[in-house]
C-alpha cells in the first residue's frame, strides 16, 4: 500500500513537471507610455498581448520552441522562446530594439541573445572595421571580438542547443567572410582610401533628359547609391533615402542614383523612378554591372553608397546606408 502511495504522489509530481512545460509564461513592464498591446509572432505562430495602464503585460503562450519576435508597430526585437520558460522582461528604454533584460527560466539564453545583438549592432559587426586596418592591427582586432563572444558563450551555463547550433554557425560565417576577404578587401580599401581620387563615370543617361558626368557634380558633395530595380535591400533604402535628399534640399550636397539595371529593364526603371517619386539625380549606368565606374570601384553587391567631396576625391567609397544615423552624423561632421 505504501509502494502505492509512492507511486502515485511520484505520479502526480511528473503530471505537474509535464504541466508546467506546456506554455510560456511572459511578463514585463514597458517603459512607454500609451502602448495598448504587443505581438508575439514566430513560426506558425502569433498573438497579440495586452498592456494595461501602467505599461504592465502578462500572459502565457503555447509556441513552436524557437526565435519569435515581440513588436510594437515598427519597434521590434527577438527573443528566444521554449514552453515551460517563465520569463521576465525588464526593457531599457522606452524602444523595445532599446534592450531587455530577462530574468526568470529561460534568462540565461535570452540574455545570450541579448549579448549577441549588442555585438552584432556594435562597430564590432563592421567589416569595415578590420578591412581597413595593416595586418597586425586586424589580427589584434580579429582576436579582441572572438574573444568577447567566448566571454559571452563562457557565462552562460545552459545555454539552449539550439541557440547554440545557430551561434556557431553565424560566428562561423561571420569570421569566415572577413578571413577569407581581408587581403582583397584590404586593398582595395587602401586603393579607395579618404582623399584618393575618385573613379568618374561620363554621360550616364538622366531620367530627366540628357546626360549626367561625375565631373558635372563637382563643387559640392556627391552621394552616390548604386542600386537597381529587382534588388530588394536597395529598396528597402528608398524612404530613408527620400527623406534625406528633402532635408538636405538645396544644401552642399548631390544625391545620385545609378541604376545597374541590364538593357532590357530600362523601362522597368523609367516606371519606378515615377512611381515612387525618387528625388536627386536618377542616372542609368551604360553598362550595368559591366560599367567602368562600376567595375572600378570594384562593386559586386548592392546596394553600395559612394561619398565624394567637392573637389572629387573620395570622402568613403563604401559609405553608411540612409538608413543609418551615422550617415547624418557623417554629413554633419563635414559641415554640409
Amino acid at each position: 500500500m505504501k509502494k502505492l502511495i509512492v507511486l502515485f504522489a511520484l505520479f502526480l509530481i511528473v503530471s505537474c513537471k509535464k504541466e508546467a512545460t506546456d506554455y510560456v509564461k511572459l511578463e514585463g513592464k514597458l517603459k512607454a507610455d500609451g502602448v495598448e498591446k504587443l505581438t508575439i509572432q514566430g513560426k506558425n505562430f502569433m498573438k497579440e498581448i495586452s498592456v494595461d495602464a501602467n505599461g504592465s503585460f502578462s500572459d502565457t503562450l503555447k509556441v513552436t520552441d524557437g526565435v519569435h519576435a515581440i513588436s510594437n508597430g515598427t519597434d521590434r526585437i527577438t527573443l528566444y522562446l521554449k514552453n515551460g520558460y517563465d520569463l521576465n522582461l525588464e526593457f531599457k528604454g522606452e524602444k523595445l530594439m532599446d534592450g531587455i533584460k530577462f530574468s526568470g527560466k529561460g534568462a540565461e539564453t535570452n540574455n545570450f541573445m541579448e549579448n549577441k545583438r549588442n555585438f552584432f549592432m556594435s562597430d564590432y559587426a563592421n567589416p569595415k572595421s578590420y578591412f581597413s586596418l595593416e595586418k597586425e592591427a586586424y589580427n589584434n582586432r580579429l582576436t579582441e571580438a572572438k574573444s568577447l563572444l567566448k566571454k559571452y558563450k563562457d557565462e552562460v551555463k545552459d545555454l539552449d542547443s539550439l541557440i547554440n547550433a545557430m551561434d556557431l554557425r553565424n560566428d562561423e560565417m561571420f569570421f569566415g567572410y572577413i578571413e577569407s576577404n581581408y587581403e582583397k578587401m584590404h586593398e582595395n580599401l587602401m586603393r579607395f582610401a579618404k582623399g584618393k581620387v575618385s573613379p568618374t563615370f561620363e554621360n550616364y543617361e538622366n531620367f530627366n533628359g540628357g546626360t549626367t558626368s561625375l565631373s558635372d557634380l563637382k563643387g559640392k558633395y556627391v552621394y552616390i547609391d548604386v542600386w537597381a530595380t529587382w534588388c530588394a535591400p536597395c529598396k528597402a533604402e528608398i524612404p530613408y533615402l527620400k527623406a534625406l535628399e528633402k532635408e538636405y534640399h538645396n544644401k552642399n550636397i548631390q544625391f545620385v542614383s545609378i541604376s545597374v539595371d541590364k538593357p532590357e529593364a530600362h523601362e522597368a526603371w523609367k516606371q519606378m523612378v515615377e512611381k515612387e517619386e525618387l528625388g536627386g539625380i536618377q542616372l542609368f549606368a551604360d553598362a550595368n554591372f559591366e560599367s567602368k565606374f562600376i567595375l572600378d570601384y570594384g562593386i559586386n553587391a548592392i546596394p553600395r553608397f559612394i561619398l565624394i567631396d567637392p573637389d572629387g576625391n573620395i570622402v568613403d567609397s563604401d559609405a553608411e546606408r540612409p538608413s543609418s544615423p551615422k550617415l547624418k552624423e557623417l554629413f554633419t561632421e563635414l559641415g554640409i
